[in-house]
């Protein structure tokens, strides 16, 4: 006989024979959380059944319980409730009812009570049977506890009880998920010996998808070429499986050969793009979507807002969230996360924190994005108040919230709160820092001039510096003027990466700020003889929806002529009030007339007078640029920003640099 937990059992004791909303908050379940799953509109109907006078019947728990189940977190609660109603009403042993019950607190993480109630289920000598065992196992992958279920696997087989199709679809799923190649592999012996292939297409999609999974994608594509009959699954798997593999051109080969694509697959393939770093291509892939009438869904939108996050899009990342509310794309934690990350790093916190205080429910990772767009956007002090927020919320940080945190303090100047946050994460929350967390230590003290304290840091840590390390260190010698550290931090940069022409330059001007210009003739020699090349800035702007793409000095833009025109325009007017071009950072072999030219050609300048061209007089530039903005740039677009009258956002490879009104958001720039 199936016995009820003793929460279950509380519950039923206080309960009438009805069932109402107040009997979900007493297993401790929130309600309104329910209806947001599905699962309230089961349990208001089965206590309207119950009003009615009607007794449940053995159809009546199994759908009730799957409900529950699909409420995940608070599945636990609901499937302990309806538990109780399962022994009241006297189908405390119908196996279909008993395999609900499994599922539904596997489902949502009560491992233990979902195993009691399979023990408990067991008749005879025969055991649970494999209906159980399956829910058992499908309950926790929904769980994501893919360990616990390759353990439930293991102890089904050593129980006895044969595998089903089922079986093996779902612990392939979890071998896949978990990287668990091995007894992957052991699961695919036993496949060919139960004669599941080739006849079984869900099985044979499962043992492709698991290869894929574990980056094994010469299995997968044997198993795959084998197969007599495909789905789009089959397809489907291999792209995954290919992209996730860095063969993004592979995966793209096989898609376009696809007899039939559907939703999942072409998410696929933009996701792939994204995590390939092709984020014009995922963008063009989803317009492609959209041409062959594929509607969306939330995991393709999470993937079209990323491309827009790293791109600057906003535009297109507005359209993404237009498009989602349109066509019925439900908002959870996850997208919601994605457009605070796309905002932030479009350089519109204000669109950010509406979306934040929109969600209704949110997760760590909502707190360390917004934590982290405070923080890069220049809103150090905002920044540290939403992590005592989140403090008080009892959400608990992990390592890369307080990168936010540290990067916060260094936007702030706050030094000793940024060391008291330092300590605090690793003796009140155990996290041990990584080479992140000391290079924002690093960028901290440096920015305020403790480079000694700074030094001595990196001499105390227990891994190696690595060049961003060493080029922190560099920068912050270099404002400082500490050319004895500076130059012990350029040697160690350049003794990691020999090739790095920005340890070249920061040790060039840190000499010449120290007119040291025997020093700078001979580090410039050592450049052109060693052959090192800067490599080339690119900007990436948005008008209209459309990403436009600036390299320096290029002229194959459409409008090339008309923006070199424009460009001419606005260094005449930037000399007239006084811009004079900072070469200090010009390493290329030309003649000393033409290098003003070298940085009136810099593409964010090219960007800039790109977006001067449009009619649109209000509009925010705003500007991604694939390294570090130079001085003269810097300059140049502070001017900008005051004769033009235009606010322009920059972000490049190191932080955000707003621009408005003359005045730019960085106190410091390196």
């Amino acid at each position: 006989m199936l016995r009820a937990p003793s929460r279950a059992r509380a519950l039923l004791d206080r309960t009438p024979h009805w069932l109402a909303p107040r009997w979900c908050s007493a297993a401790g379940y929130q309600y309104d959380t329910a209806c947001a799953h599905g699962a309230g509109d089961a349990v208001a109907g089965y206590a309207a059944m119950l009003a009615r006078g009607a007794r449940p019947d053995a159809y009546t728990f199994p759908s009730l319980l799957k409900a529950a189940a699909r409420a995940t977190a608070s599945g636990v609660a609901v499937g302990a409730a309806v538990h109780a109603h399962v022994v009241k009403f006297g189908f405390d042993r119908n196996d279909h009812v008993a395999s609900a019950l499994v599922l539904a607190y596997a489902a949502g993480g009560g491992g233990a009570a979902a195993r009691f109630v399979l023990d408990e289920s067991a008749t005879g000598e025969s055991g649970a049977s494999p209906v159980a065992w399956n829910a058992l196992i499908s309950g926790q992958n929904r769980a994501r506890r893919f360990g616990h279920s390759r353990r439930s696997f293991a102890d089904m087989v050593r129980a006895g009880v044969a595998p089903t199709a089922v079986t093996y679809v779902s612990v392939l799923s979890a071998c896949g998920k978990g990287g668990d190649a091995l007894l992957g592999m052991q699961v695919h012996k036993r496949v060919l010996a139960s004669g599941a292939l080739p006849a079984d297409l869900k099985v044979g999609n499962a043992l492709v998808d698991m290869y894929a999974e574990c980056a094994d994608m010469g299995a997968a594509w044997k198993l795959f070429d084998d197969m007599q009959v495909r789905s789009v699954v089959s397809w489907t798997s291999l792209v995954s499986g290919f992209s996730r593999a860095g063969q993004v051109d592979r995966a793209r080969e096989l898609f376009d050969s696809m007899p039939e694509r559907d939703a999942v697959s072409w998410t696929a393939m933009i996701g792939g793009y994204v995590q390939a770093a092709q984020f014009m291509e995922a963008l063009e892939m989803f317009r492609e979507m959209q041409y062959n009438s594929v509607r969306a869904d939330e995991f393709t939108m999470v993937s079209v807002i990323t491309a827009c996050a790293q791109l600057g899009a906003l535009e297109m990342g507005e359209w993404a969230r237009i498009y989602m509310s349109r066509h019925g794309i439900k908002m959870d934690v996850v997208v919601g996360n994605a457009l605070i990350d796309m905002y932030s790093k479009c350089g519109s916190v204000e669109r950010a924190l509406d979306v934040f205080k929109e969600m209704r429910s949110r997760d760590k990772f909502t707190w360390t994005a917004i934590i982290l767009g405070l923080a890069v956007n220049g809103h150090g002090e905002e920044a540290i108040d939403m992590f005592h927020r989140m403090i008080k919320v009892s959400e608990a940080p992990d390592e890369v919230t307080f990168i936010g945190v540290l990067t916060a303090c260094t936007h702030a100047g706050l030094v000793d709160k940024g060391r008291e946050f330092f300590h605090s994460m690793i003796d009140s929350y155990r996290i041990a820092p990584n080479v992140m967390h000391y290079g924002c230590m690093i960028d901290l003290l440096g920015r305020a001039g403790k480079l000694t304290e700074a030094m001595e840091i990196i001499c105390k840590m227990p891994m190696r510096p690595n060049s961003a390390i060493w080029g922190t260190l560099l920068a912050a010698c270099r404002v400082h003027g500490n050319t004895e550290i500076g130059e012990l931090a350029a040697e160690r940069l350049l003794e990691l990466d020999p090739q790095n022409s920005m340890g070249f330059i920061l040790l060039s001007n840190m000499y010449a700020k120290s007119n040291r210009w025997e020093d700078v003739r001979r580090l410039r020699h050592e450049i052109m003889e060693k052959g090192i090349k800067k490599e080339p800035g690119c900007s990436l702007i948005e008008m209209d929806g459309v990403i436009h793409e600036f390299v320096a000095g290029d002229r194959s833009h459409s409008m090339s002529k008309e923006i070199y025109f424009n460009l001419e325009k606005v260094l005449t007017d930037l000399k007239n009030a006084g811009y004079v071009p900072d070469i200090t950072e010009v390493f290329v072999e030309v003649a000393e007339e033409e290098k003003p030219n070298v940085v009136y050609w810099h593409s964010e300048k090219l960007a800039i007078a790109f977006a001067l061209l449009s009619p649109e007089s209000n509009m925010v530039i705003r500007i991604v640029k694939n390294l570090r903005m130079c001085l003269d740039c810097h300059n140049a677009i502070k001017l900008i920003s005051s004769l033009y009258g235009r606010e322009v956002v920059v972000r490049d490879r190191t932080r955000f640099h707003h621009f408005r009104d003359g005045f730019c958001s960085c106190k410091d720039y390196w």
